[in-house]
């Protein structure tokens, strides 16, 4: 999930916390408490613990908790054994895991094929 040493946990809302807002941040952000807000992110992990409510927009998502909101991800969305996801989810990869729950629609962009075109050299 993550590569070495471009990804590293930027923010954390810890288990004994609460948060109320908005939060855009480059680099990974971890819940384990709860927030109310939307979350604009590079990564967003959510631990068994924690809960959110409102629209994630990231890379990559992995729920082990509760979200009620909308999942918008460019690469994966994971919802994990004791993960809930009330809300669509769109995204290229979608997983769940035995045991994660998913009420709401999912939708999955083919993911974005690049073409190289080389030209001909004419043999005269």
């Amino acid at each position: 999930m993550f590569s070495r040493n471009t990804e590293k946990l930027e923010s954390l809302i810890g288990a004994n916390s609460a948060f109320m807002g908005n939060i855009e941040t480059k680099g990974t952000l971890r819940v384990d408490g709860s927030m109310e807000g939307n979350v604009n992110a590079d990564w967003v992990i959510l631990g068994e613990k924690g809960s959110i409510k409102g629209d994630i927009a990231a890379r990559g998502i992995v729920v082990g908790g509760k979200i009620e909101g909308n999942l918008r991800a460019k690469e994966i969305v994971e919802i994990k054994s004791k993960g809930q996801v009330f809300g669509d989810v769109s995204s290229v990869k979608f997983t769940i895991i035995e045991g994660g729950i998913f009420e709401g629609r999912s939708s999955m962009s083919k993911e974005e094929i690049k073409v190289i075109e080389f030209q001909a050299k004419s043999s005269l």
